[in-house]
């Protein structure tokens, strides 16, 4: 199975990225199932249901979550219906909205995505979250008798967290991915036990920014320390960043990725 992951989609020119990429890139490729970072889509904060919905349209049939999946409530009962392909982070406390993992069904094939969050995640690193790697032992133990694909999204902070978390799951899981950077790193692998990771995809959305956001408010702030709201850039060039990963139908472990970086 042909599994892309595609970075966080960063407001309206990462919609836009996507747009223009994703239809032509997923029948070259010939792509099976597409997963996307989606806790970004919307103003630069969380999925609304309007994007969602158009999202889906463009051919993204899945949508993983980080620190600003529940700022959009108009998406909370997508988030809490099995059926609907969109989660927020697993190990938030239980009774968070939503669920934080769920399985999807491509060519007769069970895929299970689960995403989880960092505990040092920038503004939010002082949020009550369970220990990631605890909780990502106990989802895969309920699915341990079955035959199925298992995709794991990290979203954090620390490379350090990135990469172990990578290792830890090296031979149980078929895909590990970090995000929340927006910037890709350079080391898309296969592992030693057949786990496909990269610390971070990056994003999809202005090139020309920092990390999305206007440069002009990112260095006044910096230089003059004076307070602003984040701006989204939304002129200049448009990237798009994503993984594509092969996995085996018979062991569901991965026999390549690689990356898929677009200028545009």
């Amino acid at each position: 199975m042909r599994i892309l992951y595609v970075g966080d989609i960063m407001g309206e020119r990462g919609i836009e990225a996507v747009s223009r990429i994703l239809p032509d890139l997923r029948k070259k490729e010939k792509i099976d199932l597409v997963i996307a970072q989606a806790e970004n889509v919307s103003s630069g904060k969380g999925i609304n249901l309007i994007d969602y919905l158009e999202l889906k349209k463009l051919g993204i049939d899945f949508f993983t979550g980080g620190n600003w999946s529940l700022a959009k409530d108009t998406i909370y009962p997508s988030l809490s219906n099995p059926e609907e392909p969109i989660i927020r982070p697993a190990n938030y406390p239980i009774s968070t909205p939503g669920l934080g993992y769920k399985v999807i069904e491509k060519k007769g094939q069970k895929i299970l995505v689960v995403s989880l969050l960092g505990q040092i995640v920038g503004r939010d690193a002082n949020n009550k979250t369970d220990n990631p790697l605890k909780v990502i032992d106990n989802i895969l133990e309920e699915f341990s008798n079955e035959d199925i694909i298992t995709v794991v999204n990290f979203h954090g902070d620390y490379s350090s967290e990135k990469k172990v978390i990578g290792y830890f799951l090296d031979g149980r899981a078929s895909l590990v991915v970090g995000d929340h950077w927006h910037i890709p790193t350079a080391d898309a692998m296969v592992l030693p036990k057949g786990t496909a990771h990269i610390t971070d995809v990056g994003m999809c959305g202005s090139l020309d920014s920092s990390l999305g956001v206007k440069l002009d408010v990112i260095i006044n702030r910096w230089k003059n320390n004076v307070p602003s709201m984040n701006m989204l850039e939304d002129e200049g060039r448009l990237q798009f960043n994503a993984v594509l990963a092969d996995i085996d139908d018979k062991t569901f472990l991965a026999k390549d990725i690689k990356q898929i970086q677009k200028i545009l």
